[in-house]
């Protein structure tokens, strides 16, 4: 069976729910302390054992081509300086993955935005992560999901269970459970209404995909603002071969969403092994003073 060696990070979204800051930054290089999120989702994909990564990207994300490029003049800078630890630091950022980089030219949704890395990934099964989800455990989200693909040697898609009044937010399955957190999928509702939710476990960004994928998302009619959903080729894949889902062990943080973001920054800043003691006697000042999180309701 063809190893899983290939992912794609589709990263040309528009960010609208960070606006302001969105207008001039990519929301994957928001920073979560020291360290933008699509870092993080590409360490995941590195950890993971993959060796190409496709970024889609779209225009104002040129940032995120010049994070992972090497930067001469730094470099120098911080040598001449006798900075070493971090001159390591910047060096192995720009080597850290094989990356190449496509461009989505207008938002017309995820299907759309995988679609564009098919002749980069081929007849070659493939991973996606969505840029800005970060997923942390000490075994990479990826990584389990690869070791249980070499078993069922089908598509996988990573779920995980959804707050009632959140699953208007997401792709809701329906399927068995066969054993070990893995569901067979009979179906994906993109965006149900609380009531026509046929479960709480909600697709997430990760997923294992076969090349037959494109063709399906070639097939998707647009939806609503012209865009073409991943969910619906997902459903047409289904027609052709089964499609597996798996409750990941870990954390997820919706770095899209802001409740998300902070949380990925305090739980990540605690995370450090640098920071983690006055990281935790601030939060811990903080939630005594007048404006802490004891005095916010949610």
């Amino acid at each position: 069976m063809t190893r899983i060696k290939k992912a794609v990070i589709p990263a040309a979204g528009l960010g609208t729910r960070f606006l302001p800051i969105t207008k001039s930054m990519p929301k994957e290089m928001l920073p979560i302390v020291d360290k933008p999120v699509i870092h993080y989702v590409v360490k995941e994909a590195v950890d993971s054992g993959i060796e190409d990564i496709i970024i889609v990207t779209g225009r104002g994300k040129r940032a995120i081509e010049d994070y992972f490029d090497a930067s001469p003049e730094l470099e120098m800078h911080l040598k001449k300086n006798g900075k070493e630890h971090l001159l390591k630091m910047v060096e192995d950022i720009s080597t850290m993955a094989n990356i190449c980089y496509v461009r989505q030219k207008e938002p017309r949704g995820l299907g759309d935005a995988i679609l564009m890395a098919e002749k980069h990934i081929g007849d070659e099964p493939f991973a996606v992560l969505l840029g800005d989800d970060i997923i942390v455990n000490e075994k990479p989200c990826l990584s389990q999901m690869i070791h249980i693909y070499k078993q069922l040697r089908a598509p996988l898609i990573a779920v995980e269970e959804i707050e009632l009044k959140k699953v208007i937010n997401y792709g809701i399955i329906k399927g068995n459970k066969l054993y070990d957190d893995i569901y067979e999928i009979e179906d994906i509702v993109e965006k149900p209404s609380v009531e026509d939710a046929p479960s709480r476990l909600g697709t997430v960004g990760r997923y294992l995909l076969s090349p037959e994928i494109f063709d399906c998302i070639r097939e998707v009619k647009p939806g609503f603002a012209g865009e073409i959903q991943l969910t619906d080729a997902i459903r047409g894949l289904m027609m052709e071969q089964k499609v597996f889902g798996y409750k990941f062990h870990g954390r997820r943080y919706d770095t899209g969403d802001k409740i998300g973001y902070l949380r990925a920054i305090f739980d990540l800043a605690l995370a450090d092994e640098q920071l983690n003691g006055e990281a935790a006697r601030f939060f811990e000042e903080f939630n005594k003073s007048p404006f802490g999180v004891s005095h916010v309701s949610e």
